[in-house]
């Protein structure tokens, strides 16, 4: 049975997934690093006790986790500031991880598992369709550069208010048509954030205000006779897990068949093992 340990308990992510990771027959180790302001010490998620491991103490307690589950899975769902530490974390310690988090230094995220030829797998988005999205839009990218030559682009995400970062997988299509010369940075990037302007501009159903992912990659040809519109609206975390507890299972299998390095969810996608 795979052993996971997730990290960002009691954040909703973090409990979502930890939920869905048992639903689909994983073990969940009754520990999980989170922040220094969380105030418990435990919470309880998927039917158990789950201990929390802050900054102060995960250095003097990593070793009972790891010598009660030495096969531990890392999935982290912590917080932008927290991401290359806790990375550092992983490899220092030898533990395989799953990186949902988004923000950090994505750079310094993918040398440091590249030169420890690290077993994770890394991605700014775990839902296989957008990840499939994702893929169309590098195709595109590589195959016809020069397809929208002349339009101009603009983006705009909303998500949850306590979402501190700018969509991770935002900046990563808008790097794919910045290769088709369409100028639209990671600053230019519309930002939705409060909810009255979520539920009037972007349409999220208020039940979803808590958690949810709209984006819409618009393109304009110069002269303003020609529109393409590109949306991935998501309500809810489920498909963030499902797409999460795949990434494990897939870098499960690889550890197993001593094929293990850093992946990302396009090779997950790719070996067709994503329910």
């Amino acid at each position: 049975m795979i052993q996971v340990m997730v990290n960002g308990i009691p954040g909703n992510m973090g409990k979502i997934v930890a939920e869905t990771c048992a639903a689909r027959g994983l073990f969940v180790v009754p520990y999980s690093l989170t922040g220094e302001i969380i105030v418990e010490n435990e919470s309880e998620v998927a039917g158990k006790t789950i201990q929390l491991l802050k900054p102060s103490n995960r250095e003097e307690r990593i070793g009972e986790v790891l010598k009660q589950y030495p096969d531990v899975i890392c999935i982290d769902y912590t917080h932008p500031s927290a991401v290359n530490d806790n990375a550092d974390f992983y490899v220092r310690h030898g533990i395989p991880f799953v990186m949902g988090t988004t923000g950090g230094d994505r750079e310094a995220l993918a040398k440091l598992v590249a030169d420890k030829n690290h077993p994770s797998v890394i991605a700014p988005n775990m839902a296989k369709q957008i990840v499939a999205f994702q893929a169309m839009i590098d195709f595109l990218s590589k195959e016809f550069p020069t397809a929208f030559s002349g339009y101009t682009l603009s983006v705009t995400e909303s998500h949850q208010k306590t979402k501190a970062d700018t969509s991770g997988t935002a900046k990563a299509v808008v790097a794919d048509f910045a290769k088709m010369g369409l100028d639209c940075s990671e600053e230019k990037i519309v930002k939705v954030r409060t909810e009255a302007e979520q539920m009037e501009k972007m349409h999220v159903p208020e039940e979803y205000l808590g958690g949810h992912a709209f984006h819409t990659y618009a393109l304009d040809s110069a002269d303003g006779t020609v529109h393409f519109e590109f949306q991935h609206n998501v309500c809810g975390r489920k498909i963030y897990a499902e797409g999460t507890v795949d990434a494990v299972c897939f870098l499960a299998e690889q550890i197993k068949n001593g094929s293990a390095k850093p992946f990302n969810m396009m090779d997950v996608l790719r070996s067709g093992k994503m329910r």
